[in-house]
Protein backbone atom coordinates (compact mmCIF):
# COMPACT_ATOMS: atom_id res chain seq x y z
CA UNK A 1 0.00 0.00 0.00
CA UNK A 2 1.51 3.33 -0.96
CA UNK A 3 2.42 5.63 2.08
CA UNK A 4 -0.23 8.18 3.41
CA UNK A 5 0.59 11.59 2.69
CA UNK A 6 2.00 13.50 5.84
CA UNK A 7 -0.97 15.82 7.08
CA UNK A 8 -0.63 19.35 6.17
CA UNK A 9 1.34 22.24 7.84
CA UNK A 10 -1.23 24.56 8.82
CA UNK A 11 1.06 26.42 10.91
CA UNK A 12 4.05 26.40 9.16
CA UNK A 13 2.06 27.13 6.04
CA UNK A 14 1.05 30.42 8.17
CA UNK A 15 4.70 31.07 9.19
CA UNK A 16 6.09 31.38 5.85
CA UNK A 17 3.38 33.47 4.72
CA UNK A 18 3.80 36.03 7.32
CA UNK A 19 7.78 35.90 6.63
CA UNK A 20 6.94 36.36 2.73
CA UNK A 21 4.53 39.06 3.34
CA UNK A 22 7.74 40.84 5.13
CA UNK A 23 10.08 39.96 2.32
CA UNK A 24 7.99 40.89 -0.34
CA UNK A 25 6.09 44.03 1.25
CA UNK A 26 2.75 42.38 0.22
CA UNK A 27 0.39 41.77 3.11
CA UNK A 28 -1.54 38.61 2.98
CA UNK A 29 -5.07 37.84 3.97
CA UNK A 30 -5.82 37.41 7.64
CA UNK A 31 -4.51 34.17 9.18
CA UNK A 32 -7.04 33.38 11.45
CA UNK A 33 -9.44 31.82 8.45
CA UNK A 34 -6.46 29.17 9.00
CA UNK A 35 -5.33 29.20 12.36
CA UNK A 36 -9.23 29.80 13.59
CA UNK A 37 -10.68 32.21 15.19
CA UNK A 38 -9.90 31.87 19.14
CA UNK A 39 -6.87 29.17 18.75
CA UNK A 40 -4.47 31.51 20.49
CA UNK A 41 -2.11 28.64 21.38
CA UNK A 42 -1.41 27.96 17.63
CA UNK A 43 -0.96 31.86 16.89
CA UNK A 44 1.81 31.80 19.62
CA UNK A 45 3.02 28.76 18.03
CA UNK A 46 3.56 30.38 14.79
CA UNK A 47 5.35 33.39 16.24
CA UNK A 48 7.64 31.16 18.07
CA UNK A 49 8.59 29.59 14.79
CA UNK A 50 9.14 32.41 13.06
CA UNK A 51 11.41 34.20 15.56
CA UNK A 52 13.39 30.75 15.64
CA UNK A 53 13.52 31.32 11.95
CA UNK A 54 14.81 35.00 12.71
CA UNK A 55 17.65 33.76 15.45
CA UNK A 56 18.55 30.64 13.26
CA UNK A 57 19.49 33.76 10.74
CA UNK A 58 21.47 35.84 13.01
CA UNK A 59 19.32 37.99 14.75
CA UNK A 60 18.75 38.32 18.66
CA UNK A 61 15.94 38.47 21.18
CA UNK A 62 16.64 41.03 23.67
CA UNK A 63 13.00 41.41 24.55
CA UNK A 64 9.33 41.06 24.75
CA UNK A 65 6.54 43.68 24.04
CA UNK A 66 2.72 43.88 25.19
CA UNK A 67 0.25 44.85 23.19
CA UNK A 68 -3.31 45.74 23.22
CA UNK A 69 -3.21 47.23 26.83
CA UNK A 70 -4.63 50.33 26.03
CA UNK A 71 -8.80 50.53 26.27
CA UNK A 72 -8.38 53.11 23.45
CA UNK A 73 -6.15 50.44 21.20
CA UNK A 74 -8.37 47.88 21.81
CA UNK A 75 -11.10 49.76 20.62
CA UNK A 76 -9.18 50.54 17.21
CA UNK A 77 -8.47 46.72 16.88
CA UNK A 78 -11.69 45.52 18.29
CA UNK A 79 -9.88 43.17 21.23
CA UNK A 80 -10.82 43.00 25.04
CA UNK A 81 -7.18 41.37 26.44
CA UNK A 82 -3.24 41.92 25.81
CA UNK A 83 -0.93 39.90 23.86
CA UNK A 84 2.67 39.86 23.50
CA UNK A 85 5.60 39.60 21.21
CA UNK A 86 9.13 39.14 21.08
CA UNK A 87 11.40 42.04 20.20
CA UNK A 88 14.68 41.13 17.91
CA UNK A 89 17.67 43.56 18.41
CA UNK A 90 17.08 44.21 14.55
CA UNK A 91 14.09 45.85 15.34
CA UNK A 92 16.20 48.91 17.57
CA UNK A 93 16.29 52.31 16.47
CA UNK A 94 18.20 54.73 18.06
CA UNK A 95 16.61 58.32 19.44
CA UNK A 96 16.59 60.68 17.08
CA UNK A 97 16.81 58.16 14.07
CA UNK A 98 15.51 57.61 11.05
CA UNK A 99 13.60 54.59 9.32
CA UNK A 100 13.73 53.61 5.59
CA UNK A 101 10.07 53.75 4.70
CA UNK A 102 10.99 50.71 2.64
CA UNK A 103 11.65 48.55 5.67
CA UNK A 104 7.82 48.85 6.82
CA UNK A 105 4.29 47.66 4.90
CA UNK A 106 2.00 49.02 7.36
CA UNK A 107 3.32 51.08 9.67
CA UNK A 108 1.45 53.22 12.88
CA UNK A 109 3.62 54.68 16.20
CA UNK A 110 2.36 54.80 19.43
CA UNK A 111 4.01 56.20 22.68
CA UNK A 112 4.97 54.13 25.60
CA UNK A 113 7.56 52.86 28.61
CA UNK A 114 10.03 50.39 28.37
CA UNK A 115 11.65 48.90 31.15
CA UNK A 116 15.39 46.96 31.82
CA UNK A 117 14.68 44.52 33.66
CA UNK A 118 17.60 43.51 36.15
CA UNK A 119 17.04 40.56 37.26
CA UNK A 120 15.24 37.67 36.07
CA UNK A 121 11.87 36.93 37.01
CA UNK A 122 10.88 33.19 37.21
CA UNK A 123 8.84 33.78 40.39
CA UNK A 124 6.23 36.24 40.25
CA UNK A 125 5.05 38.29 43.42
CA UNK A 126 1.42 38.61 44.14
CA UNK A 127 2.13 42.38 44.70
CA UNK A 128 3.11 44.30 41.01
CA UNK A 129 4.53 46.69 43.40
CA UNK A 130 7.46 44.21 44.35
CA UNK A 131 8.40 43.71 40.75
CA UNK A 132 10.38 47.30 40.88
CA UNK A 133 13.31 46.04 42.43
CA UNK A 134 13.98 44.35 39.69
CA UNK A 135 13.29 47.03 37.14
CA UNK A 136 17.03 48.70 36.03
CA UNK A 137 15.77 51.36 34.02
CA UNK A 138 12.21 52.69 32.87
CA UNK A 139 12.49 54.86 29.44
CA UNK A 140 10.09 56.45 27.26
CA UNK A 141 9.87 54.80 24.18
CA UNK A 142 8.15 54.91 20.99
CA UNK A 143 7.01 51.41 18.96
CA UNK A 144 6.76 51.47 15.38
CA UNK A 145 3.65 48.55 14.91
CA UNK A 146 3.31 47.32 11.79
CA UNK A 147 1.36 44.30 10.26
CA UNK A 148 1.59 41.55 7.28
CA UNK A 149 -2.15 41.37 7.43
CA UNK A 150 -4.15 43.15 4.93
CA UNK A 151 -5.58 46.87 6.00
CA UNK A 152 -4.64 45.43 8.87
CA UNK A 153 -8.02 43.54 9.77
CA UNK A 154 -6.30 41.64 12.42
CA UNK A 155 -8.04 39.79 15.55
CA UNK A 156 -6.38 38.61 17.93
CA UNK A 157 -5.23 35.41 16.71
CA UNK A 158 -3.70 37.27 13.60
CA UNK A 159 -2.09 40.04 15.81
CA UNK A 160 -0.76 37.57 17.97
CA UNK A 161 0.79 35.20 14.76
CA UNK A 162 2.49 37.83 13.31
CA UNK A 163 4.27 38.68 16.19
CA UNK A 164 1.97 41.09 18.11
CA UNK A 165 2.36 43.29 15.16
CA UNK A 166 5.85 44.17 15.99
CA UNK A 167 7.95 46.64 13.83
CA UNK A 168 10.60 48.58 15.28
CA UNK A 169 11.17 50.36 18.60
CA UNK A 170 13.00 53.46 19.69
CA UNK A 171 14.59 53.98 22.97
CA UNK A 172 14.94 57.45 24.86
CA UNK A 173 17.81 58.30 26.93
CA UNK A 174 16.04 59.80 29.86
CA UNK A 175 15.09 58.02 32.46
CA UNK A 176 11.63 58.03 34.19
CA UNK A 177 10.63 56.71 38.10
CA UNK A 178 10.51 53.38 38.96
CA UNK A 179 7.61 54.17 41.01
CA UNK A 180 4.30 52.51 41.52
CA UNK A 181 2.22 56.27 41.68
CA UNK A 182 4.83 57.65 39.43
CA UNK A 183 4.15 55.34 36.58
CA UNK A 184 0.54 55.32 37.13
CA UNK A 185 0.32 58.70 36.76
CA UNK A 186 2.71 59.70 34.23
CA UNK A 187 1.99 61.68 31.41
CA UNK A 188 1.98 61.01 27.54
CA UNK A 189 1.73 63.49 24.35
CA UNK A 190 2.62 62.22 20.96
CA UNK A 191 3.10 64.89 18.08
CA UNK A 192 2.89 64.40 14.18
CA UNK A 193 5.47 66.76 12.64
CA UNK A 194 4.83 68.64 15.30
CA UNK A 195 1.07 68.92 15.87
CA UNK A 196 -0.17 66.69 19.15
CA UNK A 197 -1.67 63.32 17.61
CA UNK A 198 -2.12 61.33 20.94
CA UNK A 199 -2.23 61.72 24.46
CA UNK A 200 -2.73 59.61 27.41
CA UNK A 201 -1.57 58.89 30.92
CA UNK A 202 0.21 55.72 32.60
CA UNK A 203 -2.85 53.99 34.08
CA UNK A 204 -4.10 54.14 29.95
CA UNK A 205 -2.00 50.76 30.25
CA UNK A 206 -3.22 48.09 31.90
CA UNK A 207 -4.08 50.33 34.72
CA UNK A 208 -0.23 50.92 34.89
CA UNK A 209 3.00 50.46 33.11
CA UNK A 210 3.87 48.25 36.25
CA UNK A 211 1.18 46.23 35.75
CA UNK A 212 1.26 45.54 32.44
CA UNK A 213 4.67 44.12 32.94
CA UNK A 214 3.52 42.04 36.12
CA UNK A 215 0.72 40.21 33.54
CA UNK A 216 3.66 39.17 30.92
CA UNK A 217 5.57 38.21 33.96
CA UNK A 218 2.81 35.86 34.80
CA UNK A 219 2.19 34.71 31.75
CA UNK A 220 6.18 34.09 30.48
CA UNK A 221 6.30 32.26 33.93
CA UNK A 222 3.47 29.95 33.68
CA UNK A 223 5.03 29.45 29.72
CA UNK A 224 7.82 28.07 31.14
CA UNK A 225 10.29 31.56 29.64
CA UNK A 226 10.52 33.53 32.24
CA UNK A 227 11.64 37.05 31.67
CA UNK A 228 15.56 37.54 32.10
CA UNK A 229 18.27 40.63 33.31
CA UNK A 230 18.77 42.66 30.61
CA UNK A 231 15.46 41.94 28.72
CA UNK A 232 13.88 45.26 27.20
CA UNK A 233 9.81 44.82 27.68
CA UNK A 234 8.00 47.78 25.69
CA UNK A 235 4.89 48.24 28.73
CA UNK A 236 1.84 49.02 25.80
CA UNK A 237 0.44 51.89 24.69
CA UNK A 238 -0.42 54.57 26.92
CA UNK A 239 -2.49 55.90 24.01
CA UNK A 240 -4.04 55.93 20.46
CA UNK A 241 -1.47 54.71 17.95
CA UNK A 242 -1.52 57.22 14.69
CA UNK A 243 -0.68 56.23 10.98
CA UNK A 244 2.49 57.20 8.98
CA UNK A 245 3.43 58.77 6.04
CA UNK A 246 6.84 58.83 4.11
CA UNK A 247 8.25 62.00 5.76
CA UNK A 248 6.79 62.05 9.04
CA UNK A 249 8.42 62.62 12.04
CA UNK A 250 6.74 61.73 15.71
CA UNK A 251 8.07 63.48 19.25
CA UNK A 252 6.41 61.84 22.24
CA UNK A 253 7.04 63.31 25.78
CA UNK A 254 6.46 60.95 28.81
CA UNK A 255 6.67 62.79 32.17
CA UNK A 256 9.80 65.14 31.88
CA UNK A 257 11.45 62.65 29.03
CA UNK A 258 11.78 62.71 25.25
CA UNK A 259 11.74 60.22 22.64
CA UNK A 260 11.45 60.33 18.50
CA UNK A 261 11.91 59.12 15.16
CA UNK A 262 11.69 59.89 11.54
CA UNK A 263 10.56 58.28 8.34
CA UNK A 264 12.13 58.89 5.00
CA UNK A 265 10.47 59.91 2.07
CA UNK A 266 10.64 56.68 0.30
CA UNK A 267 7.65 54.41 -0.21
CA UNK A 268 7.48 50.72 0.23
CA UNK A 269 9.10 48.42 -2.81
Amino acid sequence: MPTPAPPPDRLGEVALSLRRAATTSTPVPAVRAVLGATDTRAAYEVQRRNVAHLVAAGDRVVGRKIGLTSTAVQRQLGVNEPDFGTLLDSMRVPDGGTVDRRRLLQPKVEAEIAFELAAPITEVPDDPARLVPLIRTARPAIEIVDSRIERWDITIVDTIADNASSGLFVLGDGLLPVDPPALAGVAMRMRRNGVQVSTGRGADCLGSPLLSLHWLATTMAALGDPLQAGDIVLSGALGPMCAVEPGDTFAATVGDTDVSVSFSEGTPS
